[in-house]
């Protein structure tokens, strides 16, 4: 039987593993040819809409959903199916009107909210990104609830269905606004339009499903008697409001970042409103590359709590140790490369990508954040570990910290006339570097057999600079020869060959290392990696 639950909590997170990669990479299908429809400008407008909501949205839901899913997960374990139905009407209506009061807010204030952001030209796609606030608060209960029977494929369907509605939807908005000739702040807001629509969808999805599966488990009945609405709301809000204290974090700082860097482009430099969203229009785009590898450290992240954890409880701290060194270095396997391969060819993926942009801003963003990549995906794996060993507060302090290091950065370096808007991803890098060494530090004191860092990082960091000279040279090579798109396959093409015969020269894995990879016994067979 605990096999069994095991193996179901795992699918389950491998499920939202999965689908949230997915939804990662068609973020960036979205994001990438939006920026081009858009230019600078109104992108600059719909990354400063979309903070505003990421804002409100975090409040909102952060923390009640897993507080649900809790709930429930436990009231199903007693048997007490009322119990379920009555924590599900209560979190539902708290939701819809945590729902209603965000949009009201958004679309309200929404010009004052775009004034404080420095882009009062902004105010149209805050106006029709509100609604979304109420259809994804509605939805997280049908998550919420799907999630305490255990049942992932509801979330991660939905998710996948929410991204592609959004890629398409908003795409096409986009497009066919600038086409009738308005202006970019409206094409803007039919790219939000998107994001609009595809909460629409997903919520009539979540319905859909729950009210099928609902009937289906109403039949089996049963005679428990719920406890008042009162004390559940209660318990609820007592597990949600420091989980949505500590999420808060990233997007406080990240709005609060759109806010600060925007106007002091205006108010210390003296750009115009139009040049200072151009430009962090351009930053947004570098932005959009430097995520994408965090996508791939999901999957891994969600293997390392449940795998750590249950070495804990059988009191096998050497396990729970190697498995953490594991993980740290199949991540710096995967971030190194992928980091290192941004900021050398930074200027060549931006011209590829990003034709029309500003090219010496954007290219120089990305070198910063191709770096800063490296720590996010590092942070994330940390972040792992320290929650499977119990010490979750720790990241929340680490981060509210580096954040407010990375605001202070930014108010020293973006006033500089020499440096402008790349202090902002000067911020992002000392923000998430400071958060990745506490953490390691952190993790060396607090756990029975710490990792050795020396093995998870020197071989990996090595290969990685040796691949990233290599695809910075044949990108040199190629570029005189070839267009630029072709240039940076053959360059990336390059890089993986080097970086991947040096994986296997060093010995940089081993098979411990595979086994916490999708088919790790076969790569591990195939390599003839024996220990």
């Amino acid at each position: 039987m605990k096999e069994q639950k095991s193996n179901t909590f795992f699918g389950g997170a491998a499920i939202l593993a999965i689908s949230i990669a997915i939804v990662k990479v068609i973020g960036a299908l979205y994001k990438i040819p939006l920026g081009r429809i858009l230019g600078d400008v109104g992108f600059g407008h719909f990354n400063n809409a979309y903070a505003i909501y990421n804002l409100l949205l975090m409040v909102s839901t952060a923390g009640l959903p897993v507080a649900m899913s809790k709930t429930i997960s436990e009231a199903n374990a007693l048997g007490r199916r009322n119990q379920v139905g009555r924590v599900f009407r209560v979190a539902l209506i708290t939701f819809i009107i945590l729902g209603a009061i965000s949009s009201l807010i958004m679309f309200v204030f929404a010009q004052q909210l775009a004034d404080l952001q420095g882009d009062s030209l902004a105010a149209p796609a805050v106006r029709v990104m509100a609604l979304s606030c109420f259809f994804v608060c509605t939805m997280s209960a049908y998550r919420g609830y799907a999630q305490g029977h255990s049942d992932m494929v509801p979330t991660a369907f939905s998710q996948v269905l929410e991204a592609l509605t959004k890629l398409i939807v908003g795409l096409v908005l986009a497009w066919y606004i600038l086409y009738l000739g308005f202006g970019s702040e409206f094409s803007a807001a039919g790219a939000i339009g998107g994001v609009t629509a595809s909460g629409f969808v997903s919520l009539v999805y979540l319905m859909i499903r729950h009210h099928r599966r609902s009937r289906r488990r109403d039949r089996e009945g049963s005679e428990d008697t719920p406890d008042s609405a009162g004390r559940i709301l209660k318990t609820l809000l007592a597990i949600a409001i420091p989980i949505t204290l500590s999420s808060s974090v990233v997007p406080i700082t990240t709005y609060l970042d759109t806010v600060q860097v925007q106007n002091l482009l205006q108010s210390a430099l003296g750009y115009s409103e139009e040049l200072a969203v151009s430009l962090y229009g351009c930053y947004q785009k570098a932005v959009t590359i430097y995520n994408l590898p965090a996508a791939f450290m999901v999957s891994l992240t969600a293997c390392i709590v449940p795998a750590v954890s249950a070495a804990l409880t059988k009191k096998d701290t050497l396990g729970a140790g190697k498995i953490a060194e594991s993980a740290l270095r199949v991540g710096a396997l995967l971030a190194l490369p992928a980091g290192v391969g941004l900021a050398v060819l930074s200027a060549p993926i931006i011209q590829m990508l990003y034709p029309e942009t500003n090219q010496e801003v954007a290219s120089h963003c990305l070198f910063l954040l191709g770096i800063a990549s490296i720590f996010v995906c590092m942070m994330l794996l940390c972040n792992a570990i320290l929650q499977a060993n119990g010490r979750a507060a720790l990241p929340i302090w680490f981060i509210a910290i580096s954040s407010a290091v990375k605001l202070l950065v930014n108010f020293v370096l973006v006033q500089l006339p020499a440096v402008g808007i790349k202090g902002a991803p000067m911020g992002t890098l000392v923000c998430f570097a400071l958060v990745s060494v506490m953490e390691l530090v952190a993790i060396k004191k607090v756990t029975p057999h710490p990792p050795r860092y020396l093995r998870v990082f020197v071989k990996p960091t090595i290969a990685a600079v040796i691949m990233g000279a290599a695809a910075w040279a044949c990108y040199g090579l190629l570029a005189g020869h070839l267009g630029n798109t072709l240039s940076v396959a053959g360059a990336i093409v390059a890089g993986c060959v080097v970086y991947a015969v040096l994986v296997v020269v060093l010995r940089i894995v081993s098979r411990d290392d595979l086994a916490l990879m999708p088919k790790g016994d076969k790569i591990a067979k195939l390599l003839r990696i024996k220990w």
